[in-house]
């Protein structure tokens, strides 16, 4: 049981306490946080559940193409911007961040590379010389040594600042931000695209419906209050 179900049955318990008691500080009581907390589960409910005769219940799933378009405004517009993207690519001192493409380069499979040297060679003025010799057979074995090689080198220049720098400039490039907002765009909307009003509904209840039933609680308990008042107040 939720804190909202406890709420509403301790307000009703009062109720009919004091009722059947003959109790009217208790029965009083029990009444108005009954209708403080009913009236705060119903106003709950109603923002995720579309109530019959209610106008305005639903709002959520209801406003859901404004929900969509809110997140990716807000993603595009505090997120994704051309400053955030610049200062992504520089360090807090402006000076260009070194990306490490290590892991990138270990992963890629340079066999083409040797294939396309060995094709050169073979159409070279060495490919007579080489098929003495057993042809492309004949330097298979150095295809290992070769990538291992590459990939090294690679890394090694993807680490210099003359590197780094050119490709910041690049990336800076007006056209290249606008492009890359583009695709950031594209994907946010796609993804957002696959959304349903019943799966917003579900994401929203899971964030925010735990806290809102305190409104609940609150709800039966100033209702008490205003109740206990109000007994006092006619008692005197």
């Amino acid at each position: 049981m939720n804190k909202s179900v406890i709420t509403n049955l301790l307000a009703l318990l009062c109720t009919l306490g004091g009722y059947f008691l003959s109790q009217p500080i208790l029965f009083t009581v029990g009444l108005f946080a009954l209708s403080g907390a009913i009236t705060n589960w119903l106003a709950v409910h109603m923002l995720f559940e579309k109530v019959p005769g209610l106008y305005g219940s639903g709002v959520i799933p209801a406003r859901f193409e404004d929900f969509k378009k809110g997140i990716r405004d807000l993603m595009m517009e505090q997120f994704f911007t051309e400053d955030n993207i610049d200062r992504f690519l520089s360090d807090s001192s402006g000076k260009a961040n070194t990306l490490d493409l290590a892991p990138v380069i270990e992963k890629v499979d340079l066999t083409p590379a040797f294939d396309n040297l060995v094709a050169v060679i073979e159409n070279s003025s060495f490919g007579g010389m080489l098929a003495m010799v057993g042809g492309s057979e004949a330097i298979q074995p150095l295809k290992e040594p070769f990538i291992e090689k590459m990939k090294t080198s690679i890394g090694e220049i993807s680490q210099s600042d003359e590197f780094n720098s050119l490709l910041r400039d690049e990336l800076e490039q007006p056209s290249v931000i606008a492009g890359m907002r583009d695709k950031v765009s594209d994907i946010i909307e796609k993804r957002l695209n696959e959304l349903t009003p019943q799966l917003v509904k579900e994401i929203i209840q899971t964030m925010i419906r735990k806290h809102l039933g305190w409104l609940v609680v609150w709800g039966g308990v100033f209702g008490g209050i205003i109740g206990l008042i109000a007994a006092v107040t006619n008692t005197f």
